[in-house]
C-alpha cells in the first residue's frame, strides 16, 4: 500500500464519526443523483470511503460496486451495510487503477471527493468512460482547487505526503476537469457549484 492508503486507514475511524460538513449540499446532491437511478441499474463507486453515500443509494438501484484504497474505511463500511441489512452493495479495498471491469459493465458510476487526490485523473475518467455503458452517467464531486487561493498547495502536498500527513492532492480548475471531461467523451448534463471555493458537482453523460 502506498502513503496515501497508510494515510486514509489512519484516520479511518475519526473520518467515519465526523458529521457531514454541509448537511444541505450533501442531500442535494444525493437528490440530484436519484433522479438519474433506476431499480435494474448497476453501479460502480470509486473513493467510496465508509460507505454512507453507497448505501444510502442502495435501495434505488439493482447492485453497487463500492471500491475504496483503505481496508480499514472498507471494514467501517461492511459494518455500516450490516448494521443496516443492505445486501446490495459489495464492498471491497481497490484503487480504481487495480480495478478492473468488462467495458460498458455499469449504468453508473459515482466519484465523490476522489478526482483531485489521484495523480492520474484523465486516464481515470478515460477508463470511467470505457466501464460505463452507452447513455451512462458519471457523477462527481470535485475539489477545484485551482479556482480557490490554496492553489499554493500544489507545493506543499508533496512534502506533506511523503511524511504522511496529507493525501495526494492534485491542483486543477472547474475549466480543465470540464475539458478532460468533454475530452473522453462525456456531456455535461447537470452541474452545481453551492458556493465559490466549494466542490463542484457534475453529471456527465457518456455521449462516445
Amino acid at each position: 500500500m502506498d502513503q496515501s492508503g497508510k494515510f486514509w486507514d489512519n484516520i479511518a475511524e475519526r473520518y467515519s464519526n465526523r458529521p457531514v460538513a454541509d448537511e444541505a449540499t450533501y442531500q442535494k446532491k444525493l437528490q440530484v443523483t436519484r433522479e438519474y437511478l433506476r431499480p435494474d441499474m448497476e453501479v460502480l463507486e470509486f473513493g467510496c470511503g465508509t460507505g454512507s453515500t453507497a448505501i444510502t443509494h442502495a435501495p434505488y438501484v439493482k447492485h453497487i460496486q463500492a471500491i475504496d484504497i483503505s481496508s480499514k474505511m472498507i471494514e467501517i463500511a461492511q459494518g455500516k451495510a450490516k448494521e443496516k441489512n443492505v445486501e446490495n452493495v459489495t464492498f471491497q479495498q481497490s484503487t480504481i487503477d487495480e480495478f478492473s471491469a468488462p467495458d460498458q459493465t455499469f449504468d453508473v458510476v459515482l466519484g465523490l471527493s476522489i478526482l483531485h487526490l489521484l495523480e492520474n485523473k484523465e486516464e481515470v475518467i478515460a477508463k470511467v468512460n470505457k466501464m460505463l455503458k452507452r447513455g451512462g452517467i458519471f457523477v462527481t464531486s470535485t475539489a477545484c482547487i485551482g479556482d480557490t487561493m490554496m492553489r499554493f498547495l500544489k507545493f506543499i502536498v508533496p512534502l506533506g505526503k511523503f511524511f504522511g500527513l496529507m493525501p495526494q492532492v492534485t491542483v486543477f480548475t472547474k475549466n480543465e476537469l470540464e475539458d478532460r471531461l468533454t475530452d473522453a467523451g462525456f456531456k455535461i448534463d447537470y452541474q452545481w457549484q453551492p458556493a465559490k471555493g466549494k466542490a463542484v458537482f457534475i453529471v456527465a453523460k457518456k455521449a462516445r
